[in-house]
């Protein structure tokens, strides 16, 4: 196992998220725990010290599990990682009474990282009024007693929300959690994040590294371009070559759901084999190949707002809608709560006023009545 400096440890490039254990699913309270045994001991034998869970996670099973069966190994022989459910907002003033409980659910009296779980545009005003809620406060605190080595967060919402984030606790936070792979470097402006990251000195740990799977098994068409490149390269090697190839990223978190996957992506993560310049930029082209081939081309121009009787934001309406369409997860639907009533797809007049000056010529109105129905 390959392994990167972070303040004085060394830990390891690979960690094992524990959102999609074996089971029913990442949103279902079962899992199997003989299997998801034998892949923590596999890890602890094979250099993947690193363990990230969460609150929430298997409807909060993952984090008794995950806790119960790393009870076998010195605390000092792994990391645990955990989060502060603030996605759920009414969560926001529980940071003490949650946390607490979270140390009794994992058996520990310390998380070696703990995060600002998914900082989006539905809770960041709450996360950032810490007069009202004091969660901050209360965390930073526990910092200070040794209680969470290193305090970061996780953040799903675009790069203004990182930005206010970062303006108020950047000075914090030890690291950042990001969705970062190849497809999203550009079609959710990861490039930007990391950049800005970078700005506060901040080190970057990714989730999605193949956006939920489905980086591992792409179109035959763009699967033939990558061996013509790298006949002995997997596509799952693919993804995770291309993180190699940031510097930014210490801790790449992969939510395995088999032993055979995580053998399968120890074994890649073994060996640093970063991209060169045209294996990068054909994998680039590649990822923009997929995001146009199901994405509304919308460029942002605004032209539609501006004739929209309800003021509605249709181009982030459009990338929401985009990204529902190129994953399975929960988090666009989260982020499109942060809408209120009137500004939802459902708010749509259907006049079609926005379709009558869009030069993309997109069909805004049914997108809107789609996407109505989806949420519901």
């Amino acid at each position: 196992m390959l392994y990167n400096e972070f303040k004085g440890l060394q830990l390891p490039a690979l960690g094992m998220g524990c959102m999609r254990l074996p089971g029913d699913g990442y949103a279902k309270p079962r899992i199997e725990e003989i299997e998801t045994e034998q892949m923590i001991d596999y890890c602890m034998q094979n250099g993947v010290n690193y363990f990230d869970t969460a609150w929430g996670y298997h409807s909060g099973n993952s984090e008794p599990l995950i806790g119960r069966l790393l009870q076998k190994y010195p605390r000092g022989s792994f990391y645990l990682a955990s989060k502060f459910p603030g996605y759920d907002l009414s969560n926001l003033g529980k940071a003490e009474e949650i946390f607490e409980k979270q140390l009794e659910k994992c058996r520990v009296d310390y998380f070696d990282f703990y995060l600002f779980h998914n900082v989006c545009e539905l809770n960041i005003d709450g996360y950032l009024d810490d007069e009202k809620y004091g969660d901050f406060s209360y965390l930073l605190k526990q910092k200070q007693n040794g209680r969470i080595h290193f305090l970061g967060c996780s953040v799903h919402g675009d790069i203004h929300v990182l930005k206010r984030f970062l303006e108020a606790y950047g000075e914090h936070m030890d690291f950042c959690q990001i969705q970062l792979n190849y497809l999203d470097w550009e079609f959710q402006d990861a490039k930007a994040k990391v950049e800005l990251l970078k700005k506060y000195n901040i080190p970057v740990w990714v989730m999605e590294p193949l956006r939920g799977g489905k980086l591992a098994n792409i179109d035959k068409k763009y699967a033939d371009r990558l061996h013509a490149l790298r006949p002995n390269e997997s596509m799952p090697a693919w993804g995770f070559r291309f993180l190699q190839s940031i510097p930014e990223v210490k801790v790449v978190l992969s939510g395995m759901s088999s032993l055979a996957q995580l053998k399968e992506n120890i074994n890649i993560m073994s060996a640093h084999k970063t991209l060169t310049e045209t294996e990068w930029n054909e994998l680039q082209a590649i990822a923009n190949d997929m995001a146009s081939a199901n994405a509304l081309p919308c460029t942002g121009c605004r032209y539609c707002v501006d004739h929209c009787p309800m003021e509605l934001n249709i181009p982030w309406i459009i990338d929401m809608f985009n990204e529902i369409k190129l994953t399975t997860g929960v988090v666009p639907v989260i982020r499109m709560r942060s809408l209120p009533s009137d500004k939802q797809p459902s708010a749509c007049l259907q006049c079609k006023a926005c379709e009558a000056v869009c030069p993309q010529q997109i069909k805004i109105a049914d997108m809107m009545q789609t996407f109505a129905e989806k949420l519901n």
